[in-house]
């Protein structure tokens, strides 16, 4: 009996082992890359398998007819097939198609470094990065003039790009163009910007091939996107020789609201009366700056911010006269800004967003020039030709009010598509010696619109276009502008971006004559980038074709005459690396810049390279945090091959009236070397209720005599260099703030 049992229970077994059949097969990717651990079901059944690192699987099965066989990963669609499953091994591949993700998707990269925006490939510095480069005073444009492209321009502000000018570079907060982003300047000296880094969460420093949002800069544009609603509410102080600021930010207790006022005084007279300054300075640089901020979530997520900044500031100083040897130049500037931004950033339900904008903006310069003798007296000259406009009282005044709408619409996927418009209204006075008025205005309008379109996580395009008209040239064009991206393997893509871009004639220009049109530069940008976690690199080649540009032809030795016959262009190739993995606790990044350029505008006889414009730049940021010594030690080097420089003069040889160039140069290399540090007490300290650093600053640590270029004496005989007030700038200050511990921000801007 018992062998008649077991016999019965091996005959059983046996035949469900001889029953069962093998699936087995190949689960890979549409690039032919094997898809690890993606889960294969026999759909309605407890069957199935995993797939291995090479994408293989194999399972058996007792069940017979016909099925689905169901493939799925995270990160792909999934996808089923249907089996007859009968007394036979099988073999089933298959291929899984990405889902498109916008955290896995490629993202147009060519011209545009961004920072802050931790989720986009472009991102190359935060906003703790601007605030911590050595020398930089927490500058935004020093920060970016450490990034490809920018030059090492120290004697106007401002961003100059790829061979454009400084007026070339516009920059936009929340969407709204900023008329006036920098402190009005005396002759020959840069000014900072009026906005502080930690405003922003979001910077994108656009080299060129720029969204069709954004328009009217002919070479560059810095968008900044300012920050939400505070992590809680704070106050904070700081003290030093230069400057004392205090401010509070509340935030609501539901965290839906929050408003806050900050008030920054400036007053150089007892850091000029240590550190001497070339010029003699005979008011000494005053600044008031206070600013305010509401912002609200709505009902339906979205957020309505304001922001308001006021600033008063009054300067004076004298130079010696270039054209006599006992006569001195006394320069005077008294300067209002007032700027208010007002944003709605919304989401309107199926798909839709709306980003609403507007602004409102108004600054006037008093500016005063007066020849004076040895005694600071006035001094009166009559028939000298280099007398003329040497003394003079100019009155300028600029006002910008504007309206913006954006709307987005999610479409397939996660491609996008936005549109919309904007409407400036600019009015521009100036009085010169009440001999010359000039009141300005222009009605811009400008509609636009854009598509992200993603065909797959690594391929993606935008295109987009803008249509502009200006009231005061009464003149419309319109700009097309396209750029794509492609994944070429891990942390890799390519990009690459063709625009055109217009600019209206500077106001200067437009005050002697409004029969003028748009300057145009047409962008071609090729561009890598392989971004790991803790290293980037970046290549990217660039050629620019400036048309249109505004010429001045001399009438007679005072007077000319303005028309769009300039052109030019640059091209170029830039390299930029970062690296926070190779040495322990330590970051660093290196630029380099090569520039081609030349172009003939203004008042160029023939079309040259331009004096602000530099054929090798490079930069090299080293930051570390010594968590032991609660310090961290930042340094910044920067370089540039000479500029040239030039003196153009009136002739008017054979009855002809042209500029000629009398005599040209090249200025002789650019180095500097910043370094700053910053020791935090709070570090390795729990629950502290007071987070304060102290701060030092000092530009040109070697010392390094600086020459940004050369000016001349009306008949061309004396000729000055153009350099800074003082060799070294420093700075030290104990910075305080209550309600939010940001020992771990300190450190980590560092690291």
């Amino acid at each position: 009996m018992r062998k008649f049992i077991m016999f019965m229970v091996l005959l059983t077994t046996g035949a469900q082992l001889f029953a069962q059949v093998t699936i087995s097969g190949k689960v890979k990717d549409n690039r032919g890359r094997p898809v690890t651990a993606a889960t294969i079901t026999l759909k309605d059944t407890y069957d199935g398998a995993i797939a291995d690192s090479m994408g293989n699987y194999r399972f058996t099965t007792t069940e017979k007819g016909s099925f689905l066989l169901q493939f799925t990963s995270t990160g792909y669609k999934s996808f089923e097939q249907q089996i007859t499953i009968g007394n036979t091994a099988m073999v089933i591949d298959a291929v899984l198609k990405e889902e498109l993700n916008e955290l896995k998707a490629v993202t147009v990269t060519a011209g545009s470094f961004a920072a802050g925006d931790n989720k986009r490939a472009a991102t190359v510095l935060t906003s703790l990065d601007v605030l911590t480069v050595g020398g930089g005073n927490a500058d935004i444009t020093s920060a970016v003039k450490t990034l490809p492209g920018a030059q090492q321009i120290g004697e106007q502000e401002g961003l100059f790009v790829r061979g454009g000018t400084g007026a070339e570079t516009k920059q936009f907060i929340d969407g709204t163009l900023v008329n006036n982003p920098y402190y009005s300047s005396v002759p020959d000296i840069a000014s900072r910007g009026r906005f502080l880094p930690m405003l922003f969460k979001g910077t994108v420093f656009s080299t060129g091939g720029y969204s069709a949002l954004y328009g009217q800069a002919l070479s560059s544009a810095l968008i900044l996107e300012s920050i939400d609603l505070p992590e809680k509410s704070t106050a904070s102080l700081g003290i030093s020789p230069i400057v004392v600021n205090g401010g509070f930010q509340q935030l609501a207790k539901n965290k839906k609201s929050s408003w806050g006022v900050n008030y920054n005084y400036v007053n150089l007279i007892a850091y000029f009366s240590v550190v001497k300054q070339t010029p003699d300075y005979f008011k000494m640089p005053v600044f008031h700056n206070a600013d305010a901020n509401f912002r609200f979530k709505t009902k339906s997520g979205g957020m309505i911010k304001y922001y308001t900044t006021f600033a008063k500031g009054n300067v004076g100083l004298r130079r010696a006269d270039i054209d006599s040897l006992e006569l001195k130049d006394a320069f005077g500037l008294k300067n209002i800004n007032w700027y208010n931004n007002l944003s709605w950033r919304e989401n309107l339900g199926h798909g839709w967003k709306m980003n609403l904008g507007a602004g409102y903006s108004t600054n006037t310069d008093d500016l005063t020039q007066e020849i004076q003798d040895q005694q600071n007296k006035p001094a009166y000259i009559v028939d000298q030709p280099w007398s003329f406009g040497k003394n003079f009282v100019i009155k300028n005044k600029q006002e910008l009010s504007q309206i913006r709408a954006v709307f987005e619409k999610k479409m397939f996927g996660i491609s996008t598509v936005r549109f919309g418009g904007e409407y400036m209204y600019s009015v521009n006075n100036t009085n010169f010696n009440d001999t010359f008025i000039s009141n300005l205005q222009d009605h811009y309008e400008a509609l636009f619109a854009e598509t992200d379109i993603y065909i797959t996580n690594d391929l993606a395009a935008k295109i987009g276009g803008r249509f502009e008209h200006s009231s005061i040239i009464n003149k419309a064009n319109i700009a097309p502008r396209i750029s794509l991206a492609y994944k070429v393997g891990k942390g890799g893509q390519i990009s690459a971006a063709y625009g055109i871009f217009y600019q209206k004639p500077e106001y200067t220009e437009l005050a002697y004559t409004t029969a003028l049109g748009y300057t145009k530069a047409t962008h071609y940008i090729l561009n890598y980038q392989k971004n790991t976690n803790d290293r980037i690199f970046r290549i990217e080649g660039f050629y620019k074709q400036y048309d249109a540009l505004v010429k001045s032809y001399p009438i007679n030795f005072y007077y000319s005459r303005f028309d769009n016959g300039g052109s030019g262009y640059a091209k170029g190739i830039e390299l930029f690396f970062r690296d926070k993995k190779t040495i322990k606790n330590l970051d660093y990044w290196v630029s380099y810049s090569y520039l081609d350029t030349k172009r003939d505008f203004m008042n160029y006889p023939e079309q040259l390279q331009p004096d602000f414009a530099a054929n090798h730049t490079a930069s090299l940021v080293v930051k570390r945090f010594v968590i032991n010594w609660k310090t961290g030690f930042n340094f910044t080097y920067s370089y540039a091959t000479g500029r040239p420089y030039y003196n153009f003069m009136y002739n008017n040889d054979n009855g002809t009236s042209k500029f000629s160039i009398a005599d040209q140069g090249k200025t002789k290399d650019y180095h500097n070397l910043g370094f700053s540090m910053n020791y935090v007490p709070s570090v390795g300290k729990t629950n502290s209720k007071v987070f304060w650093v102290i701060v030092a600053s000092v530009t040109n640590v070697l010392g390094y005599d600086a020459v940004y270029g050369y000016n001349y004496s009306q008949d061309g005989t004396n000729k000055v260099p153009v350099t800074p007030p003082a060799k070294r700038f420093f700075f030290i200050g104990a910075f305080f703030s209550w309600g939010v511990d940001r020992t771990q921000d300190a450190i980590n801007g560092n690291l």
